[in-house]
């Protein structure tokens, strides 16, 4: 029977890749450089590959190095999960938590879900709604902590995530390509609203809003039976979309950020639990899941891409 892998050694391979360096990983790990140099050569023993590529200092994980981090981070967070929900000393409590519906499929599942089992003793209580509307219910100290766009009036926001805006349309139809182009997208403050309405009119193209809603539902749901084109941040994007580029008249949109805002009257151990997760998942959690995001290509050859494109289409439903 193969022996286990050592967490040890996987938390020292992941402290490289994170810091970008051996000399400054040692650090981070509390060990010597050469301890480290001869972790890594072990793992490498016992998996059989290289990991990182031998090229002077500069530090680049290998195609074998990159499949393996996904899974080294898996392991040693759920190794912390597994301490952590024995410790006698859980933190306990409620948290409150707001975000746009959009933001809670596609973070919801995986985050909040692991936070959840390695604190199992707090209670979440989640709302979807808009940004403004979550704003507010910081403001009023009904909600500990939101997801939002950044506003401007808040200063106590910080940014946790930046993503690429795009013009989303139907993979499997042409509605893109209409004299007067129609649009499914959010309410009046809606901020990628306002953003995509505003590079249409500077390259001059026509549009009229088919759809107005706040729920990321029915905005994909029109998107994806060719009823219209959106402005979507790439955490909304599914199966079946397609990003529309330059070269088709659409211009490239600006990144958009997340914020997470905190009420000022939220200083419970849970509710800082709940930020500083929120923190480190967002920072690690790749733009799009491998596993669904594909590049189209003439006949049937499927390439696998970690960054969508412009052009670039999801495999349908």
């Amino acid at each position: 029977m193969a022996s286990p892998l050592d967490l040890d050694q996987l938390r020292t391979f992941v402290a490289i890749v994170d810091t970008g360096s051996f000399t400054r990983a040692a650090e981070e790990v509390f060990k010597t450089q050469s301890a480290v140099s001869m972790q890594v050569r072990r793992l490498e023993e016992r998996l059989g590959a290289d990991l990182f590529e031998r090229n002077g200092r500069a530090v680049k994980l290998t195609e074998d190095g990159a499949r393996l981090l996904t899974y080294a981070r898996r392991m040693l967070a759920l190794s912390q999960e597994t301490l952590l929900a024995f410790d006698e000393e859980t933190i306990e409590g409620t948290v409150r938590i707001g975000l746009p519906d959009d933001y809670a499929e596609r973070f919801l599942p995986e985050i909040m879900a692991r936070f959840v089992r390695s604190n199992p003793r707090i209670e979440l209580q989640i709302a979807c709604e808009t940004t403004s509307s979550l704003i507010e219910h910081v403001e009023k100290n009904q909600l500990d902590l939101a997801l939002v766009c950044p506003s401007k009036t808040h200063a106590w926001t910080e940014i946790v995530r930046t993503e690429p805006l795009h013009f989303v349309t139907s993979a499997a139809h042409s509605v893109h390509e209409e004299t007067v182009l129609p649009l499914a997208i959010g309410r009046q403050d809606c901020a990628w609203r306002q953003v995509g309405i505003e590079a249409l009119r500077r390259v001059g193209r026509e549009h009229r809003i088919l759809f107005t809603s706040w729920s990321a539902q029915i905005v994909t749901s029109a998107v994806l039976a060719g009823l219209a084109v959106s402005v979507l941040p790439e955490c909304a994007l599914r199966p079946g979309m397609r990003v529309l580029s330059e070269g088709e008249g659409f211009p490239r949109l600006p990144d958009f950020e997340i914020a997470l805002m905190r009420g000022r009257n939220s200083h419970s151990s849970a509710v800082t639990a709940l930020m500083q997760h929120i923190r480190e998942s967002l920072q690690n959690l790749p733009t799009n899941p491998p596993d669904v995001i594909t590049t189209r290509v003439p006949e049937t050859r499927m390439i696998r891409s970690q960054r969508l494109r412009p052009g670039v289409g999801l495999a349908g439903w």
